[in-house]
């Protein structure tokens, strides 16, 4: 009896089977853990990619663009040596329905080939026609606003000049419009 028992004890045969399968279902528990964290850091960090990209974009459009005609107003009329324009003033509507903005923190910077001055004034009112939406300070909706521009004592537009303005709103990408003066500057240009 006692020899069976030692021939059991040296015989390893079921004990070879147990160890294998412990280490089986160790190595595939490890696994599991592992893809979970891995599967878990990509989605992870795909949302944060997706958060920058929608972020991004929000600061790359453009949420105004000009609506109508740009027109040149123009002083000195009858007198084409002494012509210049002396304010500008245009539309603007939103180019994203559901976005809104705050004329009151809305900038305009003027520059052409001479002068460059920021921070220029201007007034932001809403557009004849045009129905308010919402509170009288913010463009939002279908709504157009005027916007007169008043051309910096420094600067002089004459005939054939080219000069800048630049709209920038809080958020979203600023508007930039690029005219060129017409030969005879009467009262009012359409710039266009």
């Amino acid at each position: 009896m006692l020899n069976k028992i030692n021939r059991a004890l040296k015989s390893q045969k079921g004990m070879t089977g147990l160890e294998t399968a412990i280490i089986l279902i160790a190595f595939v528990t490890v696994a599991s853990v592992l893809a979970y964290s891995v599967l878990s850091a990509g989605i992870f960090s795909s949302e944060k990619g997706k958060e920058t990209v929608y972020g991004g974009l929000q600061q790359a459009q453009a949420t105004m663009e000009v609506s109508g005609s740009v027109l040149g107003m123009g002083e000195g009329v009858g007198d084409p040596e002494v012509m210049q324009c002396t304010s500008v003033q245009f539309n603007v509507g939103l180019t994203i329905p559901n976005e809104k903005v705050d004329s009151t923190a809305v900038v305009v910077n003027y520059w052409d080939e001479l002068v460059h001055a920021e921070g220029v004034t201007f007034t932001m009112a809403l557009a004849e026609g045009s129905t308010e939406r919402g509170s009288a300070d913010m463009l939002e909706g279908d709504e157009q606003f005027t916007i007169t521009v008043t051309i910096p004592d420094t600067a002089a537009i004459a005939a054939y000049d080219t000069f800048n303005l630049q709209v920038v709103p809080p958020t979203g990408a600023a508007l930039t419009i690029k005219r060129t003066m017409p030969g005879v500057i009467n009262a009012v240009n359409n710039l266009n």
